[in-house]
């Protein structure tokens, strides 16, 4: 948050001499209510007990202040909001390029991919890209998709139906499994394969992680340069 002047504004609650008001509700270390106390006689407190004097609600009237260890609460909220942000799962949608006269070789492959983002919970947008004389032609590319739908349909489902946009044909997979779901399976599957590579020192560390799959640049990376051959050899034979 930042004021008008430019400068930062703290937002952190005031504790012991940063504190400045005449009196205070005071909530002991274990909750207890204590009352209304003089600054002076909180802040006594708080050094016989080896505390901080925090001030919890600033806007009460008089302010609400409680006896704790501040810095082991920061830590521990620390702790919690990371925890927090570790489980929390996002959205994702992958992407998936296609040709209709795919090779059943790369056609497997690519499945192999779709197949991996579905159990990784994560959503799939297929996009089947015409070109030359395939534009008319768009039956190949919906038959391909409910191939490819009707392969998968054990890990997801169409979210969005096949349609056409522009030279292109796209249907979005959703999971059927939770994204939540598939991080935790995905964590236990971790710790199992730590728990065997401590079991067994002579495997191989990357034989035991191997099912992360193919890195999703590198996936990308070989689409593209698969669709620019294609489309070189497509307008070779048109010419």
């Amino acid at each position: 948050m930042w004021c008008y002047r430019g400068g930062s504004i703290s937002t952190e609650p005031r504790i012991n001499d940063r504190i400045r008001v005449p009196e205070v509700r005071l909530v002991g270390p274990s909750g207890e209510q204590v009352g209304i106390v003089p600054l002076a006689k909180a802040l006594e407190l708080a050094q016989e007990y080896d505390l901080d004097l925090v001030e919890v609600a600033a806007s009460a009237r008089p302010p609400v202040c409680k006896l704790m260890d501040y810095g082991k609460f920061k830590y521990e909220s620390a702790m919690k909001a990371r925890e927090a942000r570790k489980n929390q799962a996002h959205t994702v949608i992958k992407e998936m390029k296609l040709r209709p006269k795919i090779d059943p070789h790369d056609y497997d492959t690519k499945k192999g991919h779709v197949v991996r983002f579905l159990k990784q919970g994560d959503k799939v947008k297929i996009t089947i890209m015409f070109r030359g004389r395939e534009q008319s032609r768009p039956e190949l590319g919906y038959r391909l998709l409910q191939r490819l739908a009707s392969d998968v349909e054990d890990l997801g489902f169409i979210e969005s139906n096949p349609k056409q946009d522009g030279r292109n044909m796209i249907m979005v997979l959703g999971p059927h499994k939770k994204k939540t779901e598939a991080m935790a399976e995905a964590r236990e599957a971790q710790a199992a394969r730590k728990a065997e590579a401590k079991a067994n020192p002579g495997k191989s560390q990357n034989a035991a992680e191997t099912d992360g799959g193919a890195d999703e640049n590198i996936v990308d990376d070989a689409g593209i340069a698969e669709e620019s051959a294609e489309a070189s050899a497509e307008a070779s034979a048109e010419v």
